[in-house]
């Protein structure tokens, strides 16, 4: 139960003192049953079918106020005091129904807020730990089951007091039958262990199921153009058939473990009952009156003690998504990238330094993927990245940035560490355009106003005319309001990456970083887009990595990597002419290639 406990400590800070208030609430509706089904006594006594001067003393203490009424009277007030009492229980009972929806929902609304804020203000090394399947199911669906097991708890509240008063008022009837009954009671919750056993290890399974279902979705739609081109439709499908083939018993073991246990705790309260009342006649000597009421109260106090123990096999089912939500938010908090400011100011003239920088993924493994790095991006110039594959170009963009930090040496922009407010700083004074060009599903104008909201519409064209996208966003449909799919998928690669291109201007940044932000353009617009930003230089701090040599020219300093070290730094024309040098070998190669 320790998983819970964490949400509901969060539930207690999340709703304050309305809660508290619920469950006054919840007692005063079960003594306000209680008392009602105490009013049976004068109601059967007016039919005769007990005589009230034969009950019990403290029954008749109850209503001796009654006695002393005229016989015209007795029967109106006896209906009046139950038309009174269920009219009161079901207004309380409506209130505290819209009281219980307001505090599941901001409970819910809270948590969920708090989860994804610090997912969001995670370091960058955690979201390459965990795959984007797996956040998203913990997002979504898990998330949804610790909500749910919430529910559940509150449920179990709400039952265990209704149990507590109405027992109380059984003990105040007859001490010795309402032991009998607990006990019973307590022995059948003993026995019922293995119900919440089985019931916490089936939710295991459900939380690994989803888990493998979402990956498998994610992946595949991910890559539905290889699944179509290959014709692999029918892999995945018979993939599928078998996940949810094992999701269906799991399924069906649930229900089936469900039933088991309300046929046993049916069935014990049938056997109760009989046994019950042969005891209170022949071994207590209940009179008739007691022994009514004991029944009655134990009729609707039964199934909710069969609820309870139905709501902690529900409970124990939904504690291994609470585990893995609650590991979820250990590692974001732990993996906190900086402390929010309230405000702070743009860095207007980056100049970015890397004093000895190693750096590699994984702590233990003994390959670095940046070595001993030294350089420096003077601020307002143009630097250029370039190197083979797998070099570690956007692994050093990744620091520059400051997504990932230095296993030693230090990254320094301005001379200052880059890290805290001096990050966040950075962060907001960046445009990135990654060669995966990100979109979202949504129009033009709102994928270019996500940088800049109050840009006006001549800033949005001026963007898009940098980009040399002003042409077919003016041919689309709606124009700027035109929906261009998920991802961006209703328009061409190239018109993507200018799209992208073109938010980043709109940002106004002092510094540019564009990670082979060309690739996907024709040789026509490539050069038109070199052009424009060859017009940012001395404006901004530009960075590019790029493959293609022949549009980095006029860079005012390239940075040659090769296995992770910066081999070769200087001019383009100066490592153009250094014979033997890693940049002429690329160069020569590219020129190759290109005949």
């Amino acid at each position: 139960m320790e998983p819970l406990l964490y949400y509901i400590k969060k539930l207690h800070s999340s709703t304050g003192k309305i809660i508290y208030f619920n469950v006054f609430g919840m007692a005063t509706v079960s003594l306000i049953e209680g008392f009602g089904i105490l009013l049976i006594i004068p109601l059967l006594s007016i039919g005769g079918v007990i005589e009230t001067n034969a009950a019990s003393s403290k029954l008749s203490q109850l209503f001796n106020f009654l006695t002393v009424l005229p016989p015209s009277l007795y029967l109106p007030l006896i209906l009046c005091i139950y038309v009174v009492i269920i009219v009161g229980q079901n207004l309380l009972q409506r209130s505290l129904a819209i009281r219980d929806v307001k505090v599941r929902e901001k409970f819910s609304r809270d948590l969920r807020i708090e989860i994804y804020s610090l997912l969001l203000h995670s370091k960058w090394a955690l979201f390459l730990r965990k795959r984007k399947s797996t956040l998203i199911n913990l997002l979504t669906a898990e998330l949804a089951r610790v909500i749910g097991g919430i529910n559940f708890f509150l449920q179990l509240l709400s039952n265990t007091i209704f149990m507590v008063i109405q027992l109380a008022i059984a003990l105040w009837l007859s001490v010795k039958m309402t032991l009998f009954i607990v006990l019973f009671g307590l022995i059948l919750g003993y026995l019922s262990r293995k119900f919440v056993q089985r019931s916490r290890n089936l939710g295991r399974r459900t939380s690994q199921l989803g888990e493998d279902y979402m990956a498998g979705i994610t992946d595949q739609l991910n890559g539905i153009k290889d699944i179509k081109s290959n014709k692999l439709e029918y892999s995945y499908i018979d993939w599928l058939r078998s996940l949810t083939s094992r999701m269906n018993a799991e399924q069906i073991e649930y229900v089936r473990l469900k039933s088991s246990s309300q046929l046993i705790y049916k069935v014990s309260a049938a056997i109760l009952i009989t046994v019950f009342i042969f005891i209170s006649v022949k071994a207590f000597h209940a009179q008739g009156e007691q022994l009514l009421l004991i029944i009655l109260i134990f009729s609707r106090l039964w199934p909710r003690f069969i609820t309870i123990q139905s709501n902690f096999e529900q409970i124990a089912a939904t504690l291994p998504a609470c585990q893995a939500v609650t590991k979820l938010i250990e590692d974001c908090s732990k993996e906190q990238e900086f402390k929010q400011a309230d405000a702070l100011s743009l860095v207007a003239k980056p100049q970015i330094e890397c004093k000895d920088v190693y750096f590699r993924y994984k702590k233990d493994s003994h390959n670095y993927v940046l070595k001993n790095i030294n350089l420096v991006i003077p601020h307002n110039q143009m630097t250029a990245i370039v190197g083979p594959s797998g070099a570690g170009k956007s692994t050093l963009i990744d620091l520059l940035m400051g997504l990932n930090s230095p296993e030693r040496g230090e990254v320094l922009v301005n001379g200052h560490p880059l890290k805290d407010e001096l990050l966040l700083s950075l962060r907001q004074s960046i445009s990135y355009v990654p060669q995966d060009s990100f979109l979202f599903n949504t129009s033009v104008r709102e994928n270019l106003l996500t940088v800049n909201a109050k840009a006006s519409e001549r800033e949005l064209w001026e963007a898009l005319e940098f980009a040399m996208a002003d042409q077919f966003v003016g041919n689309l449909p709606q124009g700027l309001d035109t929906v261009i799919g998920d991802r961006g998928m209703k328009i061409s690669g190239g018109e993507r990456q200018r799209l992208v291109l073109a938010r980043a201007i709109l940002k106004k940044p002092a510094l540019l970083i564009l990670d082979e932000a060309t690739s996907a353009l024709d040789t026509n617009n490539e050069n038109k887009i070199k052009e424009s930003i060859e017009r940012l230089k001395g404006k901004i701090t530009i960075v590019v990595v790029a493959h293609r040599l022949s549009t980095i020219q006029a860079a005012d300093q390239v940075l040659v990597l090769e296995e992770g070290k910066v081999i070769q730094k200087g001019s383009f024309d100066q490592l153009a002419y250094e014979e033997e040098g890693a940049f002429l070998k690329l160069l020569e190669g590219q020129f190759q290639t290109a005949q």
